[in-house]
Order: structure tokens, then sequence, then C-alpha cells
């Protein structure tokens, strides 16, 4: 069975990007900031103050991870400047830019902005809109995108299954967005299709996911999904993509002859999008409570540069997962 988390991180190795961890107030912060430097999965930057970091983790060897503690970095002048800039027609302050660089995340991402590292982590233990609030404010959306939306690799058991044969599929948007234009749902296609051929090496094959299969029933939610097929298709014309699709005709294939016989997605798929969060967040749950699945997310896409949020339920290894992603992330 392959082992795809560690094909990623051999990957991520040969980049050799550079990752900014939020939150070293974090056990598992710290402990992922030295794994991931001593598997070489990228150059860690690790934030908060050294001497409390190394006093409440004794027993971690931080050595080669940089620590940087927002509170008395030497960037704060230029980091604050910068921050009044891109927040002028909001009416920042010096003063108010101080309080926001005072929180990792914000210090973090101004990092990021100015070209300081190469992708974000956060999350461990700050909510997502912690996360998002920054990202959104200061390094914002890629040309072209309208909103961030989040996709979760989802890992196939070590027994294996007949309908996932690359070992993986790739589920969006199960984090960020409660709903969706059709416009939007193309971009998140879009995005993820392109996420799953950067990070995994797929050749993705996108399903756009509904409870009817190409026109079988009639509602404004297939309306949703079908309009949005037509968007993809005209964006990303090369992109294999097809719907709307109900989940057993996006992946059985003799269920796809029957309901989609000139698809050449149906019956195949490994990319899946769903129509709205709902559905994606119970799906992505199922597939890993009952089905086996390893989750890894969500991952962010759609921000000019790569930052992404964990779960606050991860363990270290999740966090030195999301650093490999992150600086795969870089070549999008």
């Amino acid at each position: 069975m392959r082992n795809i988390l560690d094909e990623i991180k051999i990957k991520a190795k040969a980049l050799q990007k550079t990752i900014v961890l939020c939150e070293g107030e974090d056990s598992r912060v710290v402990k992922a900031a030295a794994d991931a430097t001593k598997e070489g999965v990228a150059k860690i930057v690790l934030l908060g103050n050294e001497a409390d970091i190394k006093a409440k983790n004794p027993d971690v060897d931080l050595t080669g991870v940089v620590i940087v503690d927002p509170l008395t970095s030497e960037k704060l002048p230029e980091y604050n400047a910068k921050l009044c800039e891109l927040r002028a027609s909001k009416g920042m302050t010096p003063d108010q830019a101080a309080k926001l660089l005072s929180d990792g995340t914000y210090f973090g991402a101004m990092m990021l902005k100015m070209g300081d590292v190469d992708g974000l982590v956060s999350g461990a233990c700050h909510s997502t809109a912690n996360t998002l609030r920054p990202g959104l404010q200061i390094i914002k959306t890629a040309k072209g995108v309208s909103s961030v939306s989040s996709f979760n690799l989802m890992i196939c058991p070590e027994q294996g299954n007949q309908y996932c044969p690359d070992g993986m599929i790739f589920f969006a948007d199960c984090g960020l967005n409660p709903t969706y234009t059709s416009e939007g749902l193309a971009e998140c296609a879009i995005a993820t299709a392109n996420s799953a051929k950067a990070i995994a090496g797929l050749d993705p094959k996108v399903a756009m996911l509904s409870f009817s299969t190409m026109g079988s029933a009639k509602h404004d939610n297939v309306t949703l999904v079908s309009e949005a097929v037509k968007i993809a298709k005209e964006k990303a014309p090369e992109l294999k993509l097809d719907g709307e699709l109900q989940f057993d005709a996006a992946i059985v294939p003799s269920v796809a002859a029957l309901k989609a016989p000139n698809s050449e997605v149906a019956g195949h798929a490994n990319v899946f999008i769903f129509p709205e969060l709902q559905s994606a967040n119970i799906g992505y749950k199922i597939a890993e409570r009952l089905g086996g699945f390893m989750a890894v997310g969500p991952i962010c896409q759609g921000f000019a540069k790569p930052m992404n949020d964990l779960s606050r339920g991860c363990k270290s290894e999740d966090i030195v997962a999301a650093v490999a992603i992150t600086a795969l992330q870089t070549q999008l």
C-alpha cells in the first residue's frame, strides 16, 4: 500500500521551503517544528518566546528551528509600517497595527506577505477565523479568485478500496464556505483539481456532486451545480470535469454506465466537489469514521500565498503533514 504522506514529504523535502508555525505556546506545534526540521520536510520558523518554549518543552530538540518572538522582533517597525499601508483604507494606526502584530498569526501573515517565509500554518489552539482573518486582510486571494475554499485529502485505509485505485481521493469544500454560488463552486472545483495534481500527482477527474445525475431531478440546488459545471468547463476546458453526478454515479463504473454513459469522469472520479459545506463536512466524516479513511485537512486554497488552518484536535504528525502540503502549495 502506498504511503501517501511519505510521498508528499519527499516532494516537500526537495523544495526546502520555509514555513512559519505561529503557535509556539502549543506543545504539539513545538514537537511538529522539531520533527519537520529533523525529517527535512521544510525549514521551520516557530513563533513565541524562546525561553518559555524551551522551558515548557525540555525534552524536545529544537536544533535547526528558528524561533522568533513577535513581541521583540527587529522586523516589527517594518511590519508595522507595511500593515498600516495595507489597511490604510480602514484607518489603521501604528498603535492598532502593533496590537495586531502581537498576535502570532498576524505576525506570521506579515512574514509571509513580506517574503520572509514561503508558507504559514496556524490554528492548533486558535479558531479558523483567527487564521483566515489575517489571511484575507493581509495575504488576500489569488488573482482571479473571488473566495478562499478548502479541501480534505482522504487517504484510503490500508486494506484498500476498489473505488480508490490511487490510494487517495479529494473532497471539497469540507471546512470553509457554508454556501456557494455557481461561480464560487466552479472556482473551488478548479482549485481543488490543481491542488490534487500539485500535491499528490493525481490526474484529476472531478465530479460535481448532487442528488441528481445529468438532469435526473429538477431543483434550484441541482441548477446551481449544473451551472457550476458549465462555468468550470469554460474556465478550464482542459480539465476532466463533469456533473451534476450522484456519488454512486461518480465512483461506481457499473452505475455510471447506466446513469452517465457518455461521461469520461463518471465511474472514475478522484476529486469530489460537494454542493455546500454541510454535505461535504458530513461526507468526509462518514468516510473517516465508518470507511476508515484518514482525513488530512481542511487545507486552504485560493490565497495569494500558501497558508493553512489546523484542526484544534490535531496531533503533531498532522501538523507536519500540513507543513509538507503547504510547502507543495508554493508550486501552484
